[in-house]
C-alpha cells in the first residue's frame, strides 16, 4: 500500500490533463518544509506499531493492559495496526504520541526517515521523484535508547545516503523547549555543521502560543554566526501577537513558515529582507487558517513578486504530496489557482533558489 493522496490535492490532480501533469513532474521542485515525524509513509508507521507490540508483548505479556505505557500510546498503537483511515486531522495528530514511541530507538527512526526520504527523492511509478531537492526537519528527542546527538545523527546516516544536492537536515527547536534543552539542540547542530555533516539549518515550531520568545533570540544567534540558515514557523494563527511576530523577525531568518497573518509592518520588513516564505496550500486549507484557496496569501506574495517555495509540512494528516500541492497551482478555480506553466516554472525556481546549503 502506498500513500495516499486525497482532499484538495487529489481533486486539483484529477482536473488536469496528462500533459499539465507531466510539466509538473518535470519541473525540478525544492521541498523545504517537510516535518520527519508527519511524514512517514502510512504503511511503515503500521508495520512498526505492529513490531513494537510484539516486542513489548514478548518482554511483558500483559503489555496491552499495562499502565506503563500511557492509554494515548496504547490507543494509538493499536489505531495503527487496526489500519486506521486519516479523513479528519485530529485522526492523526492524536497518533503522535505512538509514533514517538515506536520511532523511539536509532533502528526504527532510521527506517521511518529511509522511508520519508525515499518517498520524496526516489523515482514513483510514473518515472519521476517527487521532488528534486529535500531539506527535511525534525526536533531532536531523547529517549531511554537515544540522546539528541544521538537523534540527530541516525537521521544524518539516512539523509547522506543521497549526495549533497539532493538532500539535507534541518534542526527543529520546539517552542515549549527549556533554556537547557534548546540550547543542547543548537550545540549539536553547530557542532555537526563543524564536523562536515549535513546540517543546513535550524527551525522553530510547535505551539504558536506556547514558550517565551526571549528565551529563543540567544539560540537563533549563535546558529546564525554558525553558518547555519535560519527558518522560523511565525504568525500561524489570527492572534498571534504582533509585537512578537517582529520580535521573530529580529532574528534575521532567512525563511518563514506559513507566515499567513502577517501585519503591515511584518511585511514590510519581510519584503526588504526577501525572505523567502514557505507555502503549504493543503495544511492551511485543512487547519482553516485560510477560508479558501482564492483568498490564501500566496495571492499576496506571487503579486508582489515575493520569493515562496510550495510544499507539504505532514503528507500524512494533509494527504497531500508535493506534486499535489503544485497542482493546486495548476489547476482551474476553484479547485486550484490557474496559474501558467510560466508562473508555477518561476516558483519551483524561487524554492531552487532558497535552499540552506
Amino acid at each position: 500500500m502506498s500513500h495516499a493522496v486525497a482532499g484538495y490535492a487529489a481533486d486539483a490532480l484529477a482536473s488536469l490533463t496528462h500533459s499539465q501533469i507531466k510539466f509538473l513532474q518535470e519541473l525540478p521542485k525544492a521541498e523545504l518544509h517537510a516535518h520527519l515525524n508527519g511524514s512517514i509513509p502510512f504503511p511503515v508507521l503500521q508495520q512498526l506499531a505492529t513490531e513494537f507490540q510484539s516486542e513489548l508483548s514478548h518482554v511483558q505479556p500483559d503489555a496491552a493492559t499495562s499502565s506503563s505505557l500511557p492509554e494515548t500510546v496504547r490507543a494509538g498503537i493499536q489505531r495503527l495496526q487496526d489500519g486506521i483511515v486519516l479523513d479528519e486531522l485530529n485522526d492523526f495528530f492524536g497518533l503522535f504520541p505512538a509514533i514517538y514511541a515506536i520511532t523511539s530507538t536509532p533502528a526504527t527512526l532510521r527506517r521511518a526517515t529511509r522511508a520519508v526520504l525515499e518517498f520524496f527523492l526516489v523515482p514513483q511509478d510514473s518515472g519521476y521523484p517527487q521532488a528534486a531537492y529535500l531539506e527535511l526537519r525534525s526536533t531532536p528527542r531523547e529517549t531511554p535508547a537515544m540522546t539528541r546527538l544521538q537523534y540527530i545523527e541516525t537521521v544524518l546516516d539516512e539523509v547522506e545516503r543521497f549526495p549533497p544536492e539532493r538532500a539535507a537536515l534541518i534542526v527543529s527547536l520546539d517552542r515549549r523547549m527549556d533554556r537547557r534543552t534548546a540550547s543542547e539542540c543548537i550545540e549539536c547542530a553547530v557542532s555537526l555543521r563543524k564536523a562536515g555533516r549535513r546540517v543546513v539549518g535550524v527551525d522553530l515550531c510547535g505551539d504558536p502560543k506556547a514558550g517565551n520568545m526571549d528565551e529563543f533570540a540567544e539560540h537563533f544567534r549563535a546558529a546564525k554566526a554558525a553558518g547555519l540558515g535560519i527558518t522560523l514557523h511565525i504568525a500561524e494563527v489570527p492572534d498571534c501577537p504582533a509585537q512578537e511576530t517582529l520580535q521573530l523577525l529580529s532574528f534575521e531568518p532567512d525563511r518563514l513558515g506559513h507566515a499567513t497573518f502577517l501585519d503591515e509592518a511584518a511585511k514590510k520588513i519581510v519584503h526588504t529582507r526577501e525572505m523567502c516564505i514557505e507555502i503549504c496550500l493543503s495544511s492551511n486549507l485543512l487547519c482553516k487558517t485560510v477560508p479558501t484557496l482564492d483568498a490564501h496569501h500566496i495571492r499576496y506574495y506571487i503579486g508582489h513578486n515575493h520569493p515562496i517555495a510550495v510544499c507539504t509540512d505532514d503528507i500524512l494528516p494533509f494527504r497531500n504530496s508535493l506534486l499535489g500541492e503544485y497542482a493546486l497551482l495548476m489547476a482551474r478555480p476553484p479547485l486550484g489557482l490557474g496559474l501558467t506553466e510560466a508562473e508555477i516554472e518561476k516558483i519551483a525556481k524561487m524554492g531552487m533558489a532558497s535552499r540552506f546549503h
